[in-house]
């Protein structure tokens, strides 16, 4: 009787503490991560935006329906981040997974336009079937909407070059950056003011379409035109890009960009110091490619570059098409390597380009860095280790196409064309009268703020090419020749990003999850063993545990009924 009742206590206590165990888990939230490289756990940043969000937020995932074991994966992962996004939330966050591929042939067409216009990008497939290989159009991508306003997120970060494996590794490492900047985007009340500089001939708002339309979605993005706009104007941009300008920059102008950045405005330099253009090889057969006056050598050589009056020729570069010949009186074109159109594929770490895809150049040229004091440079962007550099003034003529490139004269060290500068820049009006043309009362800034800049060697890499048939813009970074997609989109919103936010949210590019696959060789040449280990020796060992312990019992009580 004692034992019973001493048993009932036992129970009942434990069953208290159950329930006093989830009454307090209710309201307290931990979690233990057991990774080496804490792939669970989300970052002191991550957890402090979605815990300061005002009102609800709904996430729709589109990586569902039927689909191979990789892409499988990777909607796993995005449904554990999401989750442990919502656990943060404070109840402000919801997310759904939905299947765009259902219904019937006209229900899915009316869904994948609606999704296109939303900017979400469709991924085709092979996918092996019992029949046979067989297509298959999913949309790995996310949509988030939050009062009213709605921005997409690509959830799948290819590269040129990389495995299978290692592009959904790269996938899934960026889910949690991907997710947190669009949700910061969306949810911030005052959106950062991006402006493109106009009136030296920069590029045209129909080559600038869907680089201006891809920053829409988190910023205030429009063209600023430097000689009319007041100091008090330029103020109130955050990051002002100049795109492949061709005319000189007058003193005032550059005093603003200078005005700009020594109160700690951003800029996105993207430079072309020689005049050379395709359409005008095509037209002439040949060009003379010579140095542009742009007037801002002084100024970038006060921040700490310097752009060199070259061009870049490198064994990996882009295709275009080249009449080969007549056939049947038909023009016969095909797509021939270009020298003058590099690929730069980013073998830095930082978080802007890190895991990005090559990007494609134009007629591109090379920088140096200038010893700065406090200003620490960064190299983005570099050529291959095949390339030549050509000095201006240089002819070129399409039939450079045809000439097969010796390597051996190619080869060399990779020259910097893209850099990263940071900190505390020197006027470059320092000590010199305000010039002509700025009739504003200009208050002297002793010491300078923080700021960054990226200055980049080509003007083309933000200009989307355009359809000669309807002349509609193409994404940017999409090559219309060889209908390849380009890095260049996820480099300019990147580089955005990392201009405008100071907490540290792109640094998330930086977390890494590593890739842990068999051994292939082993496998094959250690098959028949770890079968025999997996399968063959369980079943041996629980047969000997059987019979030894049946003639165990046999023993035991043998020897009872002797007695």
């Amino acid at each position: 009787m004692v034992n019973r009742k001493k048993d009932l206590i036992y129970l009942f206590s434990f069953l208290g503490f159950l329930i006093l165990l989830n009454i307090l888990s209710s309201f307290l939230f931990t979690r233990l991560d057991f990774t080496s490289e804490k792939r669970y756990t989300l970052s002191p940043i991550t957890k402090d935006i979605l815990g300061k969000l005002e009102d609800n937020i709904q996430i729709t995932v589109y990586l569902e329906g039927d689909f191979p074991a990789s892409f499988k994966r990777l909607r796993n992962a995005t449904r554990d981040i999401l989750a442990d996004f919502k656990a943060y939330s404070n109840g402000n966050l919801s997310f759904n997974f939905v299947n765009p591929s259902s219904g019937d042939l006209k229900t899915r067409e009316v869904t994948f336009q609606q999704l296109a216009g939303k900017g979400i990008e469709a991924t085709n497939l092979s996918v092996k079937t019992e029949e046979g290989m067989s297509q298959k159009t999913i949309f790995p991508a996310a949509l988030i909407t939050y009062k009213g306003k709605q921005i997409a997120v690509n959830l799948l970060q290819t590269r040129t070059g990389a495995s299978p494996e290692e592009i959904l590794n790269n996938s899934v490492q960026n889910l949690e950056y991907a997710f947190l900047s669009a949700v910061k985007k969306v949810s911030t009340g005052g959106k950062p003011r991006i402006g493109f500089t106009e009136g030296h001939g920069e590029l045209s708002d129909l080559q600038l379409n869907d680089a201006m339309k891809s920053l829409e979605d988190g910023y205030e993005v429009g063209r600023v035109n430097l000689s009319v706009i007041p100091l008090e104007g330029i103020e109130k941009l955050s990051v002002l890009i100049i795109p492949k300008p061709n005319t000189a920059f007058t003193e005032a102008e550059k005093f603003k960009i200078d005005y700009f950045v020594i109160r700690g405005g951003r800029i996105l330099w993207a430079i072309d110091q020689v005049n050379a253009e395709l359409d005008s090889l095509r037209g002439a057969g040949g060009q003379l490619a010579f140095p542009k006056k742009l007037n801002l050598d002084d100024i970038l050589f006060k921040y700490g570059v310097r752009i060199n009056y070259n061009l870049v020729a490198d064994m990996n570069c882009a295709q275009i098409p080249v009449s080969v010949g007549n056939v049947g009186g038909q023009s016969q074109v095909q797509l021939l390597p270009w020298l003058f159109y590099p690929i730069f594929v980013a073998t830095s770490s930082h978080p802007i380009v890190k895991n990005l895809d090559g990007l494609r150049s134009e007629f591109a040229g090379t920088i140096d860095t200038i010893p700065v004091k406090g200003i620490s440079k960064k190299v983005l962007f570099s050529t291959s280790p095949f390339n030549r550099t050509l000095e201006t003034p240089t002819m070129l003529s399409l039939q450079m196409v045809e000439q097969e490139p010796d390597p051996k004269s190619f080869k060399n060290i990779p020259k910097p064309v893209a850099v990263l500068l940071e900190g505390k820049f020197t006027s470059s009006f320092k000590n010199r009268p305000v010039p002509t043309g700025i009739n504003a009362e200009v208050k002297v800034i002793e010491n300078a703020k923080f700021s960054k800049m990226i200055v980049f060697a080509d003007g083309d890499i933000l200009k989307n090419q355009v359809n000669n048939a309807d002349g509609s813009p193409f994404p940017l970074g999409y090559d219309r020749y060889s209908q390849q997609q380009y890095g260049n989109k996820s480099f300019l919103l990147n580089a955005a990003d990392y201009l405008t936010d100071d907490s540290g949210i792109i640094q998330l590019r930086n977390k890494e999850i590593k890739i842990r696959l068999l051994d292939r060789a082993r496998i094959r040449t250690e098959k028949t063993f770890w079968q025999f280990i997996n399968i063959a020796l369980p079943l041996i060992l629980l047969t000997l545990f059987g019979f030894s312990r049946h003639f165990y019992r046999l023993r035991k009580y043998a020897r009872q009924d002797q007695f």
